[in-house]
């Protein structure tokens, strides 16, 4: 969904997952930060990101709220401002961020950055700026300023740090804003630096819209380049049960990239790797949150024993194909993505199963505080 209700209902989403996850681990440890300004958007930042079920932007395989929402509805509550205000800072610095990742896909992943950390910069710097009404020149300076503190490996995945250096992102994006805000300035040539280091290429914000229509709400909470093959093993699961002998799956190499864990031990390795969630669907169904706090065995041992991976370059990035004894399936677009979208029962299913009626038309009534909103995440309590 495109426009403006795509805004709202990826803001939404957002929300949802930091009510789910702010009692993780991770967020906790962000939390005990302290109570500044950047403090708060590190752990609403994490929260929102720690349970892998927000919404990503499929070309350039990124999370465009992750960093983008957690900056905008906490500078947001600081200044009184409301959910329209807020989802109109957002969507600026969502669209930022698009375009700039989809100019560097899979460029910065396959050396070994976490595009959401080192482009989400961009995105919460833009969004903080229109919230701030900072003049053109200051506009200009906010998410070069905000480079500065461009980090976020592709390392971290599977462990609390993915989750922290996007809150740290956010919180980064928020401080270049404040430092254009308060009259720092910096040379142009500060994006070269950028694209020598990091083998990117910039995109001024401003010159990129419509990742919108692109982005995917997750119907699973693990890394999106898993999805197909828990959509392929779901048609599997009912064709066949558990097949027989050897199960194959086949994936982009992208896929293989991004969900690289084979042999996982915990719930946060499993939300990336291939072997154990397809196993674990074919065992159980498919995965919810609080399937993914933990390892099952019986799954880990299937993934182990029975499955393998291999990967194709000729298929879509988010396609996979299993083929086992007596079954086969192959998907191209999964459950949540803009070809195969959740309906609304769906949605509403899932941000009351992250954040029960807390959220219930949260952002219908654009002239409502955002802070009345915030509240309600951190409290997980009726608006």
């Amino acid at each position: 969904m495109s426009g403006v209700a795509g805004y709202r209902i990826a803001l939404l989403d957002w929300l949802a997952c930091a009510a789910g996850g702010r009692d993780e681990p991770a967020p906790r440890a962000a939390q005990a930060l302290g109570d500044g300004l950047a403090e708060r958007v590190i752990a609403l930042g994490t929260a929102g990101h720690v349970l892998d079920f927000d919404d990503t932007y499929l070309p350039g395989l990124a999370h465009l709220s992750a960093p983008t929402a957690p900056a905008a509805v906490v500078l947001g509550a600081e200044l009184g401002a409301t959910v329209g205000e807020v989802l109109d800072a957002y969507a600026e610095g969502f669209e930022a961020m698009g375009a700039l990742t989809a100019a560097n896909h899979p460029r910065l992943r396959e050396r070994g950055w976490h595009p959401t950390a080192t482009c989400g910069v961009v995105g919460a710097s833009v969004a903080c700026a229109r919230l701030l009404d900072l003049d053109d020149e200051r506009r200009a300076a906010a998410p070069r300023l905000a480079l500065l503190g461009a980090a976020g490996l592709h390392a971290a995945f599977g462990s609390d740090g993915k989750s922290l250096q996007v809150g740290i992102a956010a919180a980064a994006g928020l401080t270049g804003a404040r430092l254009a805000a308060g009259g720092a300035s910096i040379d142009h040539a500060l994006t070269a630096g950028f694209e020598e280091t990091y083998g990117a290429r910039w995109v001024e914000p401003g010159t990129g819209t419509g990742a919108i229509a692109f982005n995917w709400i997750k119907a699973y909470p693990c890394c999106l380049q898993t999805h197909g093959a828990i959509d392929a093993a779901l048609m599997v699961r009912e064709q066949a049960g558990v097949p027989d002998g050897p199960i194959t799956v086949t994936v982009h190499p992208i896929s293989r990239q991004a969900a690289f864990r084979d042999d996982v031990a915990t719930g946060l390795e499993a939300k990336f790797s291939i072997p154990y969630l397809t196993a674990y669907t074919l065992l159980h169904g498919a995965p919810d949150a609080d399937a993914l706090r933990g390892v099952d065995r019986e799954a880990r041992a299937l993934a182990n024993e029975r499955v393998r991976i291999r990967t194709d370059a000729e298929l879509l990035e988010s396609e996979a194909l299993i083929e086992a004894d007596g079954a086969a399936a192959r998907v191209e677009a999964a459950l949540g993505s803009p070809q195969n979208p959740m309906d609304s029962r769906a949605l509403t299913a899932k941000v009351h199963a992250l954040a029960g009626d807390a959220l219930d038309g949260a952002l219908d009534d654009p002239a409502r505080p955002i802070g009345a909103v915030l509240d309600a995440v951190q409290r997980r309590m009726p608006v």
